[in-house]
């Protein structure tokens, strides 16, 4: 329902002339975080690589452009996979990546706790 209410909201957006804005959903975030991410980052963690978990200063050292937007910069890399980490897209929608993207900036400002 919350989706279909944006799809909604930004369609009234585009009638009126201003751009329309999605906000993502961490909730559903931390559902498709569960689904396809967790088996190697539980808790914020790499099993595949230590150091590179999802910890708010992990991220900001090895994410491009993570300093200027942190969602944008986690969605890349979910995109489009880097290293070990396999790319995303065609499995995931953009909704989805951008949802994931809001969970794990979340935990990471809580320090996955």
């Amino acid at each position: 329902m919350r989706r279909l209410l944006s799809f909604f909201a930004g369609c009234l957006a585009l009638l009126l002339g201003a751009a329309p804005s999605f906000a993502a959903d961490a909730a559903h975030g931390g559902q498709i975080f569960s689904a396809n991410c967790a088996a190697c980052h539980m808790g914020g963690g790499n099993v595949v690589n230590a150091e590179r978990t999802l910890k708010a200063d992990a991220l900001a050292t090895y994410l491009e452009n993570y300093s200027s937007d942190h969602e944008a910069a986690i969605a890349m890399q979910v995109t489009k996979g880097k290293a070990a980490m396999p790319s995303f897209l065609g499995k995931l929608t953009e909704a989805d990546i951008a949802d994931v993207a809001a969970y794990v900036e979340e935990m990471a400002a809580k320090g996955w706790a």
